[in-house]
């Protein structure tokens, strides 16, 4: 018995989405999460700030909207700073790595050092410094 063949593509693309979802990066992963569920918490916290005007006393409500504004901002600033791309930094010590990789390949005069009568002479290509004690 042969299997179906919509089922064995079904199962085939299913595979190849998976192989590209476990591919993503962490922010892209964050991203479509919360690109699917910030909007419903958004109008969940307005819906709460509205509610919260018809049910407390004008004295309590002040506080109230304020924090769920606040929330609602923070979410806000969240989903902004996830989806928005800025290109990071790269540390000191990886930029330092990189620049000595580049380096092993190219060719430098060797360096020499002589020591005479008390005085050291470094050179290396056409620079020459000389020290005397």
């Amino acid at each position: 018995m042969e299997p179906d063949p919509i089922k064995l593509l079904k199962v085939q693309a299913q595979v190849e989405l998976d192989r590209l979802e476990a591919q993503a990066t962490a922010r892209e992963v964050a991203s479509k999460s919360i690109g699917k569920q910030a909007l419903a918490w958004i109008f969940l916290l307005v819906l709460v700030g509205v509610g919260s005007s018809f049910m407390l006393a004008p004295e309590a409500l002040a506080p109230v909207i304020g924090l769920v504004a606040t929330a609602t901002m923070a979410l806000i600033q969240m989903v902004s700073g996830i989806v928005t791309e800025t290109k990071k930094e790269e540390k000191p010590e990886v930029a330092i790595i990189r620049e000595l990789i580049a380096r092993l390949d190219q060719r430098e005069p060797p360096m020499r050092v002589d020591v005479a009568d008390g005085k050291v002479t470094v050179s290396k290509g056409d620079d020459k410094v000389t020290t005397g004690a």
